[in-house]
């Protein structure tokens, strides 16, 4: 036997270190309970053992489908979330994900600060973990039962009809199944078929929603429409297949096109919650949004309402999952409630968009989607359509309107072309001269970007002439009443605006000839731009109010809209105390017969500080008695959001508040 040489020695004794590191790192165990996901699981555990000194920037990362690269997680949380990561071991809790039609896979990962690198960063300049040394991987975490998910209603082009919408792991045939009885019984319920559509990876048009990072299939989108409802009526529905299964029984107030009251729920930029870091930010408030909603829907009853989110409407950027957490989030609401859209720049821009104008400011908000998963997700009444240009299908739900009670409800895109002789604009000008405003005396116009805004938004001043050059007449010539806007993350009222000027500074008056201006971008989204600067005092901290500007708050929250003949209402309400900001009154000169829409409630104090004699339906008798409940609630989801965030090593942007 030769001796070993020194390069030998060196060798195995390399080898050795290198297995008992190996040996060392075996030994560490990862688990994710539950194995399967029931519909009674309403989180997943995740628990580690034998972990060799703990870092605070040991972390576990998230996977679906299990074949991910270690580079492409979904997102990610810091070991140290647990009280016990110090000594090697500990458990994490996640609140049930959403289905992305594969199992998840937990990985647990060593992070050394030394490799950091700010050329990877995440949505606010945080780094993001690159997946180099995995130390352990947890067994899959699988779904039960693939039935339908991410339920969603909304208005169609008839007033007896009712979309319904939904997602599937595959292709076949599915079905929905409704009736006004509650049970399903033997030729009580009808049955109609669905269409189905998809998209590809090929389709994106930018990075990351066509890189893989970002793309995940979205699943298939069902598309079934309930016709010859009755008015004004309960009913209940279904969807789904006998192979494939059916989902829950849900209901809706079906669309009576004679109602003399009208109630809506109104926001804009509202985004998604998302219980772990990822690439993005995601918006914690939009949960609270979602719940207060949910809490007036109940109130109303047996009344017809339905939701409006105008653009910027998951804020997934290009990740694709993100818009899974999105329809899991609304569907509480969205499938007992239609809930309508209009694009956003978050939604739709990117470099080559077929419309990009010197004066608009149209980037790469929309991740490289292009406006294609809002386009299949989602299908408004109308038929707008405009070719993205590259192949990929069209860009839909631009522009449409419908009637919803005594309220005319037009919808448009911010995001492409609005000026005079284009098809949009010709559209919006037919359409308001067409209005029975016998029928429907109120008209509330809607679109993302303002046209009016005191917020430092000096990149859209140009956009904001246009629009008010090219749409401005049609509102004031067609008498709209109330315009409303997203894009900016507060809440502003305008006076009824003409060029702007103001033509009445009153909270309450008949209309005199010009919308109200309202931005209500207040849904959610955690980042909000600061007001304009005064321009004799540009290095202090004040954010001056013009005299056009009625009332801004810097509360998320929504908008509550009720309406009768005589009088349309746009309340403002906190997500943080379930109150009313700021309220605005406009009368329609018409004498209401509608006794069940009297108001019973003066001198409310709002949250100002100014006594006004305000006049406020029953309907927030009940919600102002449930405000300590919500308190509660929105205290506790508040203290449970921040312990998720302390957890992780990122401190999150701070918000400006007024």
């Amino acid at each position: 036997m030769h001796p070993k040489t020194p390069h030998l020695l060196f060798f195995l004794a390399a080898l050795a270190a290198a297995g008992g590191r190996t040996a060392a790192a075996a030994a560490t165990t990862l688990t994710a309970t539950p194995a399967k996901l029931t519909e009674s699981d309403s989180s997943i555990t995740i628990r580690w053992s034998d972990l060799p000194d703990p870092d605070a920037l040991d972390h576990v990362a998230i996977y679906s489908p299990p074949s991910s690269p270690d580079r492409d997680f979904l997102g990610y949380l810091f070991l140290n979330g647990s009280s016990s990561w110090r000594g090697g071991h500990g458990e994490l809790s996640l609140p049930r994900l959403p289905s992305l039609r594969a199992p998840y896979q937990f990985r647990l990962f060593r992070w050394p600060a030394k490799e950091y690198s700010y050329h990877h960063v995440d949505h606010d300049g945080n780094p993001l973990p690159h997946g180099r040394h995995r130390v352990a991987a947890s067994a899959d975490v699988s779904i039960a039962a693939a039935r339908p998910e991410q339920v969603h209603l909304a208005f169609a082009d008839g007033v007896d009809e009712m979309r319904v919408m939904f997602v599937c792991a595959d292709q076949g045939k599915r079905a929905v199944r409704y009736g006004l009885e509650k049970e399903e019984k033997e030729d009580s319920w009808v049955e109609v078929g669905t269409e189905v559509r998809t998209y590809e990876q090929k389709h994106m048009c930018d990075s990351p929603a066509n890189d893989s990072v970002g793309w995940r299939h979205p699943g298939f989108v069902f598309d079934g429409l309930m016709k010859g409802l009755q008015p004004g009526r309960r009913y209940f529905y279904k969807v789904g297949s006998d192979s494939g299964g059916w989902s829950k029984t849900y209901s809706f107030i079906s669309r009576d096109s004679e109602a003399n009251e009208t109630n809506a729920f109104l926001f804009g930029d509202m985004g998604t919650y998302v219980p772990y870091n990822t690439y993005i930010r995601t918006q914690d408030e939009s949960l609270a949004t979602v719940k207060w909603i949910l809490h007036d829907i109940e109130a109303l009853g047996d009344k017809s309402a339905f939701i409006s989110h105008i653009g910027d409407i998951s804020y997934a950027r290009g990740y694709s999952w993100v818009w899974d957490h999105f329809f899991s989030q609304i569907e509480p609401i969205a499938a007992n409630t239609p809930y309508h859209v209009c694009i956003g720049n978050h939604e739709y821009d990117w470099p080559s968009q077929p419309w990009k104008p010197s004066w608009a400011t149209y980037g790469k908000d929309g991740g490289g989607e292009c406006g294609i998963p809002y386009s299949v997700k989602f299908r408004m009444p109308g038929n707008s359509i405009l070719p993205t240009g590259n192949g990929a299908p069209d860009t839909r739900n631009l522009y449409y309107s419908f009637d919803s009670g005594v309220v005319h409800f037009v919808y448009m895109s911010t995001e492409t072309n609005f000026i005079q002789g284009s098809d949009q604009h010709n559209f919006l000008k037919a359409d308001l001269e067409k209005v029975n405003r016998s029928r429907t005396p109120f008209v509330v116009f809607q679109g993302h970007r303002p046209m009016y805004t005191s917020s430092n938004e000096v990149r859209d001043a140009a956009m904001r002439q246009q629009m008010i050059q090219h749409l401005e007449p049609l509102l004031v010539t067609y008498n709209v009443t109330l315009a409303l806007w997203g894009h900016v993350h507060r809440y502003e009222r305008f006076c009824p605006m003409k060029n702007y000027q103001c033509l009445n500074m009153s909270s309450s008056f008949v209309y005199p000839g010009a919308p109200v201006h309202v931005v209500i971008g207040m849904g959610g989204q955690d980042w909000q731009p600061i007001w304009q600067p005064r321009q004799d005092h540009p290095d202090v901290p004040i954010f001056p109010q013009p005299g056009s500007s009625m009332y801004r708050g810097g509360e998320f929250g929504y908008t509550r809209l009720v309406a009768t003949r005589e009088k349309l209402t746009l309340i403002y309400v906190g997500n943080h105390d379930g109150q009313v900001h700021d309220m605005v009154e406009i009368f329609s000169g018409e004498t209401s017969t509608d006794a069940s829409a009297a108001n019973s409630v003066d001198e409310t104090k709002l949250s100002s500080g100014v006594s006004t004699k305000l006049k406020i339906s029953p309907l927030y008798l009940e919600i102002g008695g449930s405000v300590m409940f919500a308190l509660i609630l929105g205290f506790a989801i508040g203290f449970l959001v921040r312990k998720k965030r302390e957890a992780a090593q990122w401190t999150p942007v701070k918000n400006e508040e007024s």
